[in-house]
């Protein structure tokens, strides 16, 4: 005879395997560590000042207008 399988907790079970799955593959995809979260951080702020450095017309200048 066979093993007697409680259908409730083999659903769970089931259940549990594929979110566990599901992260595995998130972790795969968007995990970062913190060293190359930082660098993409100064990396943006180091162009958001070039840019910011070559403008024309400064946004604070109260005297244009």
């Amino acid at each position: 005879m066979g093993e007697v399988v409680n259908l409730r907790q083999a659903r769970k079970q089931k259940a549990r395997s594929e979110k566990e799955r599901q992260a595995g593959e998130n972790r795969a995809l968007h995990g970062r560590s913190k060293t190359e979260r930082e660098r993409d951080r100064l990396t943006s702020e180091k162009a958001e000042k070039f840019v910011a450095g070559h403008r024309r017309e400064k946004p604070d200048d109260p005297g244009e207008r």
